[in-house]
């Protein structure tokens, strides 16, 4: 058909050009659920330019996400919000509407290792990714002037071994003065209290330098390198309370051959561990990933 692009997860009109309000939507699975939602959509005017749905049957559950385009409703973001939520109530949903030109508001963490800070902060000024970075917080120095090069604001909050949970309480109290929609861990050695994880659930991404499940914890380059693995790997998920163990974004891999040496691991994979997370930044920040218990829907772009 002229103008769309079909995939696994639904079927996208070519309409980039245009202002977009996203509409994305979890809830048990029931007979007429799409009907429902874009009978909705097509009440209040809107004309759809992309559609993205996928059901767990094994869960019951059903995720989607649409693109409508803006010009075409009749009602405001706000009146629309409220006219849906009597929908949202009826199925049960956990839903999201907004616009795509309300960007997140993004903080960064980093400590010693600058590849995936740098990286992020170059796609942010690129606009790739669909944030404003509000801030950078680390708990060394190395990298203020990087980031007030950018014109960002750098934060630098030590953490002495005995008075580690007092300085992550700062930072926390940092982002709720930041307005932080999502915290990204870029390679920030800390571990996040639970009770924190816990507040921020579903907020906080960060990049592990290793393909998990495997390796978790740390040197896994290293540990990888004495099995004689074929292929290591970086992954982006959701922080929890279970140290390495939150759901998956996003993961790439790279090919090991029998020469490569433990320092070859650490700078492949330190590639793969940028590749990663930016994608998973980017899905977030644009409305393509959806939690559900352990396990996210992620609807590609």
């Amino acid at each position: 058909m002229p103008g769309f692009r079909s995939s696994s997860t639904g079927v996208s009109l070519i309409c980039r050009a245009m202002p977009l309000t996203l509409l994305k939507l979890s809830c048990p699975d029931r007979v007429g659920l799409m009907a429902r939602v874009t009978g909705f959509i097509a009440a209040h005017g809107g004309s759809l330019c992309e559609v993205n749905q996928f059901t767990d049957t094994r869960a019951g559950w059903f995720f989607a996400r649409m693109a409508i385009d803006s010009k075409t409703l009749r009602v405001p973001l706000s009146e629309l919000r409220v006219d849906f939520a009597p929908v949202g109530a009826e199925l049960g949903a956990r839903w999201t509407i907004r616009r795509e030109t309300e960007r997140v508001r993004v903080v960064l963490m980093v400590s010693r290792l600058g590849h995936c800070l740098v990286d992020l902060l170059w796609r942010w000024r690129a606009e790739e990714l669909n944030c404003d970075i509000v801030g950078v917080i680390s708990n060394h120095e190395e990298f203020r002037a990087t980031v007030e090069r950018e014109g960002l604001p750098f934060h630098h909050i030590a953490m002495p071994p005995e008075g580690k949970m007092e300085a992550l309480a700062r930072v926390e109290h940092l982002w709720g003065e930041l307005g932080a929609d999502l915290i990204v861990l870029a390679r920030y050695m800390q571990v996040i209290p639970p009770d924190i994880c816990e507040r921020w659930m579903g907020r906080i991404v960060n990049i592990h330098h290793s393909f998990l499940p495997a390796f978790a914890g740390a040197n896994p380059y290293r540990q990888a390198w004495e099995r004689g693995v074929k292929i290591i790997g970086a992954t982006c998920h959701y922080v929890t309370a279970e140290l390495d163990a939150g759901p998956i974004i996003e993961q790439e891999v790279v090919r090991v051959e029998h020469f490569h040496t433990p320092e070859d691991l650490l700078r492949m994979g330190r590639d793969a561990e940028r590749q990663a997370l930016s994608r998973g930044v980017r899905w977030h920040t644009s409305d393509r990933v959806l939690l559900h218990g352990a396990r996210v829907v992620v609807f590609r772009d």
